[in-house]
């Protein structure tokens, strides 16, 4: 019969046997090919993968883009392959008007080609020694709108940290009117006809290795690699 010490000891060698083998399941999480064939691609990342730390681990980055977003990319590729002229058009197209999209495929196009969409802004709305403030006409508005940058910055934190499960939050333009608001898994301001100028991504892989379920330190730490110029051309130009 197992003695309480011996029990204690095995149980205590079960979780340390499944924490150590986070990172693994991480990897695993989406499997996917390292290049994705078809007319989608994944699109390089503008920066080494650990240009981003110490706020953002390299391992981190490295699955997040090679691994997850290969995976979104994969599967809509797949999806896609059914009806073939709909993948001569930009994702972003699909998803600003997903009722003309096949039913068939439309959840798949929805899930996959928003991970492929929202990801591919993603990369560079970050970057290496960036953060700080926005300068320019987008601070005026900023101010104008939250009261403050301090402000903005507070709900753009609730935001995050409220959304329950995954998801992300934005910084939208709703017919030029500035706005916070919050996505589950990877619904895109654009299927709800407003421009996303800046989101971040909030699923457990995007930070679990580093942060762990500290997503509150995650966010405060993700303000000091924010590519403001990047945010700024995309508030000033027209496209999505």
């Amino acid at each position: 019969m197992m003695t309480r010490r011996q029990a204690l000891r095995t149980t205590a060698l079960a979780s340390l046997a499944y924490a150590t083998s986070w990172p693994m399941r991480m990897a695993n999480a989406q499997p996917a090919p390292t290049t994705p064939t078809g007319p989608y691609t994944v699109p390089p990342l503008p920066y080494a993968f650990d240009a981003l730390e110490p706020h953002i681990d390299a391992r981190t980055m490295q699955i997040h883009h090679d691994k997850h977003h290969a995976a979104y990319v994969a599967n809509l590729n797949k999806a896609v392959a059914q009806f073939p002229e709909l993948g001569k058009q930009p994702v972003g197209d699909l998803l600003k008007d997903l009722e003309a999209v096949p039913e068939a495929i439309r959840t798949a196009v929805r899930n996959q080609g928003g991970g492929h969409y929202n990801h591919s802004i993603f990369w560079q709305m970050m970057n290496k020694n960036a953060g700080g403030e926005p300068s320019g006409e987008l601070s005026q508005e900023i101010a104008k709108k939250f009261g403050s940058f301090g402000a903005f910055k507070e709900q753009f934190t609730k935001a995050a940290v409220g959304q329950f499960g995954s998801g992300w939050a934005w910084l939208v333009s709703d017919g030029g009117e500035l706005k916070i608001v919050a996505t589950s898994n990877q619904d895109s301001p654009i299927s709800n006809g407003k421009k996303a100028l800046l989101g971040l991504d909030v699923w457990e892989h995007a930070y679990y290795l580093k942060y762990q379920n500290r997503r509150p330190e995650y966010v405060a730490a993700w303000f000091n690699v924010i590519n403001w110029d990047f945010v700024s051309q995309r508030f000033q130009t027209k496209e999505a």
